[in-house]
Formats: C-alpha cells, sequence, structure tokens
C-alpha cells in the first residue's frame, strides 16, 4: 500500500523576476525599498508541481505545506501559495537577517520533521542569491536521496521517477521515497491564483515562528565586501561580408 505524500514546499520572496535590480548607494547590495517583491519563479514551480501532484493522486496527497524564511512581508507569498492550492503554511521570520543556504537547509530540516514530510520540492536556485545548494544540503542533512534540474515527475506508489536535465541531453533517475526534489524550468507552467481563491487565502491560519523556535541559531559564514555594476559592454559593429569580419577580427588581434 502506497504511504500518504506529506510534501513539504519551501518559497522565498524575492525582487521580482519583471524589475531590472539596482545597487544601493553604499555598494552592499541591491536596493530593496520601493521595490516590487514576489514568489521566486523555482519555487513557484515547485509548489505548482505539487498541486498538480496532489490534482492527479487524490487520494495519494495528504497534505500541501509551503513553509518560507523571511521577513513578516512574507506572509504575501505565502498567502498566495494557499490561494494556488496549498493546505497549510509557516513563516520562519527573521527580519531583514540574511540567511545563507545551510542556514536554511538546517532550518528546512526542523521544518521536514515537525510537519513528517516524506517528500521537499523545491525550485533548484532563488535568482537573487542564484546559490542554488539548499536543496543539496537538505537532503544532505536529512539523509534522503535527492533528484536536482527536474524536468519531469512522476510517483508511482513509493517510487519517484524524475527526468532531469544535463548538459547535451537528460538523465532519469529514480529513488524510493522519502527524497528531496528541485525543480528546473521547463517543468511546467504555474497557474495563477484567481482572486475568490486570493480572498479565500487571507483568512487562513498562517503559522508564524521564529528560527529560534526550531532550536536553530542563524550564523552567516559569508562577508559582502562590495557589490558593482558590470563594466558596460562596448557597442558592436555590423560587417558585410565574411571577409571583413576575419579582417576586423584581426585588426583587434582576437584571431
Amino acid at each position: 500500500m502506497s504511504q500518504k505524500l506529506r510534501i513539504l514546499v519551501p518559497i522565498k520572496r524575492v525582487i521580482d523576476f519583471a524589475i531590472k535590480p539596482r545597487i544601493n548607494k553604499n555598494n552592499t547590495g541591491v536596493e530593496t525599498k520601493g521595490v516590487k517583491f514576489s514568489m521566486n519563479p523555482f519555487c513557484d514551480i515547485a509548489l505548482e508541481e505539487s498541486i498538480r501532484i496532489k490534482e492527479n493522486n487524490k487520494d495519494l496527497v495528504e497534505k500541501i505545506h509551503a513553509a518560507s524564511i523571511g521577513p513578516t512581508k512574507a506572509q504575501d507569498i505565502l498567502r498566495t501559495a494557499l490561494a494556488k492550492g496549498a493546505d497549510t503554511t509557516t513563516l520562519v521570520d527573521v527580519g531583514d537577517q540574511e540567511v545563507e543556504p545551510l542556514n536554511v537547509a538546517k532550518i528546512l530540516k526542523k521544518i521536514v520533521e515537525k510537519e513528517n514530510s516524506n517528500l521537499v520540492i523545491l525550485g533548484k536556485q532563488a535568482i537573487d542569491d542564484d546559490s542554488n545548494q539548499t536543496g543539496q544540503m537538505l537532503a544532505g542533512l536529512l539523509n534522503w536521496p535527492q533528484a536536482t534540474y527536474a524536468s519531469k515527475v512522476q510517483i508511482e506508489g513509493d517510487s519517484v521517477t524524475v527526468v532531469r536535465e544535463i548538459d547535451g541531453g537528460s538523465d532519469t533517475l529514480r529513488a524510493k521515497l522519502p527524497m528531496v526534489i528541485s525543480t528546473d524550468l521547463r517543468l511546467n507552467e504555474p497557474r495563477y491564483a484567481s482572486l475568490p481563491n486570493i480572498m479565500k487565502a487571507k483568512k487562513k491560519p498562517l503559522e508564524k515562528i521564529k528560527a529560534s523556535d526550531l532550536d536553530v541559531k542563524i550564523e552567516n559564514r559569508l562577508e559582502t565586501l562590495k557589490v558593482e555594476e558590470p563594466p558596460q559592454r562596448k557597442a558592436g559593429i555590423k560587417v558585410d561580408s565574411v571577409d571583413e569580419l576575419i579582417s576586423k577580427l584581426k585588426d583587434i588581434k582576437a584571431i
């Protein structure tokens, strides 16, 4: 008999993907004041996949629990997750403190134990720090099998088959639950939350806790010394023939 799925979906609040980040005046990071924030796109894909698994296997999924680690304002993306189809949510309120991937993984491990989760589906990376580390670290801490860069997920009983994207092709893995899956762009197209569901989500309970409630001490090991814009590229030129292209490349000693 198949065990019931208790899916944990970690989601992160980031500057909206459609906005070009600006470096702050102190050159210590990007400007966050007066900027639109939204759910990290890869997290949105992970949430969508968990909802599709539930819709396609109604008797298999017990619940979908969305969790976010961030400021109080991260409640917004958790409400969005509820509106889209998550059953319960937890906000680990860390204020404006930066939380590195290892600390995120430690907090998520505690939430996995607290929620008795047996499947974690999360985005492969966040678009703000692009670390691409949390899923791997979480699997290591839990000692669970993992499949990264998932482009297709299929569940049959206690067995999970994942097609993952690799250089020049795809790789197919199979593992037994419990496991950790990180999602890639081509896994699915996330849905929009309907207005009625958004209104309903505002009334649903949202658990708020601190990292200390989970016995996790946040210790950062990295220090940002300086953030600066990349140098501007020189404008290119058009050529009328291959011979002219070769001549220009020789002039700049590229060949």
